[in-house]
């Protein structure tokens, strides 16, 4: 998935709310967008933090 991709832009730290905000402006889709509703945390502080929380979802 190439969920960086969606997120460009964002400024960290960012909340859940934001990084779902930023990816549907930049087109992601319905599989992006449920795949961040379900990141176990809404507190983020680089692409990294954000990477790893998908990657505790699989």
């Amino acid at each position: 998935m190439q969920l960086q991709k969606f997120l460009k832009g964002i400024d960290y730290p960012a909340d859940k709310n934001t990084l779902l905000q930023r990816a549907r402006e930049n087109g992601a889709d319905d599989n992006v967008v449920r795949t961040l509703e379900q990141l176990p945390r809404d507190r983020f502080n680089s692409p990294n933090d954000v990477s790893e929380a998908v990657g505790q979802l699989r």
